[in-house]
Parts: C-alpha cells; sequence; structure tokens
C-alpha cells in the first residue's frame, strides 16, 4: 500500500515538472527568441557601420552577433515548437543531427569570440609596442578562421553520436551512448565554456593591470611657474602616446560587463550536462527524468538568454562609442519609413 502511494506521488509530481517544463519552453522560450532575435539582429546593423567594423574588438562583437543569431534561430526555434508538442528534432534523425551541430558548433564560436575580444582589449592596452602592433583586423580575422575551423571538426561528431527518439534521457534528440554523451559533454563544459571562460579571466586581469600600468605613468606634476609650461606639454604628450583612449575604455567596459553575464547564464547549462551524465547509471524513475528535463531545459533556455543579451549590454555600457552609431541607424530607419509615405 505504501509503495502504491509512493508511486502515485511520483506520477503526479513528475506531471507537474513535466507541465512547467512545456510551459517554460512555450512562453519563456518565446519570449528570449524575439529578445535575442531583436537584440542581435540591431547589433549586426550596428556594428556593421564603417565607424565600429574597422575596429578589431567591435568586428568581433560584430561576428559574435552573427554566431548568436545563428545560434537562436536554429537551435531556439525548436525549444518552443516543443512547448506545442511538435518538435521534429524528437523524430526526424537528420534534423536532430543538424540541429545540435548547428547549436554547439555557433555558441562555441560566439564565447571564442569573446574570449578573442578579451585577448584584443590586453594587447590593445599593453605599454609594449610590438605588443599594441600585433593587434590588428587581419590577425583577429585569421584567429575567426581558426575557431571556426576547430568548432566544425570538434563537433561533426553530432552527426554519428546523436539520435532521435531516445528515451532515458532529457531530450529525446540527445546523445545515443554514454560514451557519446561523456564526449560531447567534456567537449561543451571544457572546450566551449570553461576554457573560453579561464582566457576571459587571465586576459581580463592583465589589461586590467596594463590600466593601472597606464594611469600610475600618466601623472601630472607639480613644478614652479617657471617650469609650468613645459611640464604640461610633456604631459599631454605622455597622454596623447597612451595606447588606451577613451573608447578603448568603453570597449573593455562593455566586453567585462558580458563576460560576467554570458558566464552566470552559460554555466548552469555545463553543471546540468555533468549532472545528467553523473547520475545516467542511477534508477531512471519518472521523477527524476521530469525534474532533469525541467533543469535541462531551464539551463538550455538561460543559455539562450545570454545569445540574446549583448546587444541591451552594449546599449548601457558602450557610451557614445556604441549609441551614437546606434541613434544615426534609427535616425536612418525613421527617415526611410517617412519617405515611403
Amino acid at each position: 500500500m505504501f509503495e502504491i502511494f509512493n508511486t502515485s506521488l511520483y506520477a503526479s509530481e513528475a506531471e507537474l515538472f513535466d507541465y512547467l517544463t512545456i510551459q517554460m519552453d512555450r512562453y519563456f522560450g518565446l519570449f528570449i527568441f524575439f529578445f535575442a532575435v531583436i537584440g542581435n539582429t540591431l547589433n549586426i546593423l550596428v556594428l556593421s557601420q564603417p565607424t565600429l567594423r574597422s575596429n578589431p574588438c567591435a568586428w568581433l562583437f560584430l561576428t559574435s552577433s552573427i554566431a548568436n543569431l545563428i545560434t537562436v534561430l536554429f537551435a531556439l526555434t525548436t525549444r518552443i515548437m516543443a512547448g506545442w508538442g511538435t518538435d521534429p528534432t524528437d523524430t526526424q534523425g537528420w534534423i536532430c543531427k543538424l540541429r545540435g551541430f548547428v547549436l554547439f558548433s555557433s555558441r562555441t564560436i560566439a564565447f571564442w569570440l569573446i574570449a578573442l575580444a578579451t585577448v584584443d582589449r590586453c594587447m590593445a592596452s599593453s605599454p609594449n609596442a610590438a605588443h599594441r602592433r600585433m593587434n590588428t583586423l587581419r590577425n583577429i580575422q585569421l584567429s575567426f578562421l581558426l575557431v571556426v575551423i576547430i568548432s566544425v571538426l570538434l563537433y561533426s561528431q553530432i552527426f554519428y553520436c546523436y539520435e532521435a527518439n531516445l528515451i532515458l534521457t532529457p531530450l529525446k534528440c540527445y546523445g545515443k551512448s554514454t560514451a557519446c554523451r561523456l564526449f560531447t559533454d567534456m567537449a561543451y563544459g571544457c572546450v566551449s565554456i570553461l576554457l573560453p571562460l579561464f582566457c576571459m579571466i587571465v586576459f581580463g586581469m592583465r589589461t586590467i593591470y596594463h590600466i593601472h600600468q597606464v594611469q600610475s605613468r600618466v601623472h601630472p606634476m607639480h613644478v614652479t611657474n617657471a617650469d609650468h609650461h613645459q611640464s604640461t606639454t610633456a604631459g599631454s604628450r605622455e597622454q596623447s602616446n597612451s595606447p588606451w583612449k577613451k573608447h578603448d575604455r568603453h570597449l573593455f567596459l562593455m566586453l567585462i560587463v558580458q563576460v560576467i553575464i554570458q558566464s552566470v547564464l552559460t554555466i548552469p547549462q555545463v553543471v546540468a550536462k555533468f549532472y545528467i551524465s553523473a547520475t545516467m547509471n542511477d534508477e531512471q524513475t519518472p521523477l527524476k527524468l521530469s525534474i532533469d528535463h525541467f533543469l535541462y531545459n531551464l539551463s538550455l533556455l538561460l543559455s539562450f538568454l545570454a545569445n540574446g543579451m549583448p546587444f541591451y549590454i552594449y546599449t548601457l555600457c558602450g557610451g557614445n562609442i556604441f549609441r551614437q552609431p546606434l541613434l544615426n541607424l534609427t535616425n536612418t530607419i525613421i527617415a526611410l519609413l517617412r519617405q515611403r509615405r
């Protein structure tokens, strides 16, 4: 009697978590979709302007926004459809494989491009002139190509590992074997998230150190009136030769805020994937499967939210370096709309 009661209780709680998962996919997923598509589209339009796209860091923000938009359009759409019971990745093997490949590779590219942006800021702020000369758009573009190639090769195994119509997994479209799941989880957790995050922290701290060096080196000197003009001229010359300008500070602030927010929103998915892999040999009760499904979907949606955040971060933290091109774009759109009337 007690065992029957426990079983019925598990079934009731499992149904509750299944219901919450469906509602979350439907409405939270739909909100994130429009939030991310609008934000990344505006990002692409603003950062494509000549005043920004020639800057290596802004170019990385631009290409990262394109990768984020691809991630949202290809992968989040199916999560929203899952909320209405029509997810084609659940039953169609080739769609399942393609979605997994695009999701993991494009998200890896987007995250590594932000890591490269921290390297760019570190080089741009370096007191070493040789390091600053290496910080060119051409070198950044070569690094971008390398990131794309490695990401595509790393996740080409998705076409073998992922299958549809699976049971006892967080999603019906998932790794078909223990080895596949472990490899994908390790690749995503370590190569796609933790390693670039480590690079962001290291080069971000190095950039802060460079800024401190520059600021401590440039100080006004209190001297006698006879030497006032000479010292002022020397101080102005030293400031003008400083590698760190106002727009660089804005770009660095945009970058640091993005790194923090993306870390908070993407690490839960890494934890969820490792937890699911670590407990895959435990007894898979209906309640555990429902909870795993709910937690994995929540962490997945949070990671999609991270894909949609950059535009809003840049608008709030970018100062005139981002807001002025955004205002110019807005005025251009308004002028075009008026001409059509």
